[in-house]
């Protein structure tokens, strides 16, 4: 396992800071973060790649500069997934930048996904980006500040940031949506419920689950007016439940594999994903 502590206690763990001390990143903790980011880099297919920045090294005047209107201070590092245009796989890049979430919060970082409350193009103009990629996501990256700003209070309270929906909600019986019940699905409800403790834009929690026999079936249930111009941030929201929902697997040694079902039978408005069959 890639993580030192549990990734089921790192799921738990994880909670979107906005307000850091400024202290930079200690050296040997940057240096594993961005080793672990230049090998997930080397093992992806995606047209993609994430970096990281911090103010103490070459790009420091870059790190300084970077725009988040506000919803961030203090921070001195960030996390940047670079896209390029003609790649719309925002589904596995949700899932790649999840586990480098996961990984920086295993370091004891605290980190905050960002999808449309930074300057897109403060942060590309100061990115040297080729002609063909754009930045849908950042997260500032680093120490948390002991006592959070008022601000960063009242914006949790709005957005509801710790409310989740209930399993009610999210997880079904077959097509005919009946609710699971937590009780039934042995150690496969640790790796729901880590579904259903995940980050999502604007805490939406657009992803919904289908159990039919051995296989769990995901689909994304949008948000009606919520845009998906340039980058589909709904389909990226799935990829941060599939990252969960994988890894709480595997270190539960649940073994399973992700498939493509064609012709699956897809309730209401909701769009088919992926399956996890076991």
């Amino acid at each position: 396992m890639e993580f030192q502590k549990s990734v089921i206690e790192l799921i738990k763990m994880r909670t979107s800071s906005r307000s850091f001390d400024q202290k930079n990143i200690e050296s040997l903790t940057l240096k594993k973060l961005k080793d672990y980011i230049k090998k997930s880099n080397e093992e992806t297919k995606l047209r993609a790649r994430v970096i990281v920045i911090q103010s103490n090294d070459n790009d420091s005047r870059k790190a300084k500069k970077l725009g988040t209107y506000g919803v961030i201070s203090g921070a001195n590092s960030f996390i940047i997934g670079i896209f390029e245009k003609e790649e719309k796989d925002a589904l596995e890049f949700g899932y790649l930048f999840e586990k480098i979430i996961l990984f920086a919060t295993d370091l004891g970082l605290q980190t905050c996904w960002l999808g449309g409350t930074f300057n897109k193009g403060n942060f590309e103009e100061n990115m040297s980006l080729v002609d063909n990629e754009f930045i849908p996501i950042v997260s500032p990256v680093g120490i948390k500040k002991e006592k959070p700003r008022v601000f960063e209070s009242v914006m949790r309270k709005v957005i509801g940031a710790n409310k989740r929906k209930p399993w009610s909600e999210l997880f079904f019986e077959t097509d005919s949506l009946v609710p699971l019940s937590e009780g039934s699905e042995g150690q496969y409800a640790v790796p729901l419920e880590m579904v259903r403790l995940g980050p999502s834009a604007s805490n939406k929690q657009p992803w919904r689950i289908i159990k039919d026999k051995n296989a769990y079936h995901f689909f994304l249930c949008r948000t009606k007016g919520y845009g998906v111009a340039g980058y589909d941030m709904q389909k990226n929201d799935i990829g941060i439940a599939k990252c969960h929902f994988e890894l709480s697997a595997n270190e539960l040694g649940l073994k399973g594999t992700w498939v493509e079902i064609k012709n699956i039978s897809t309730p209401n408005d909701w769009e088919y994903c992926c399956s996890w069959s076991n």
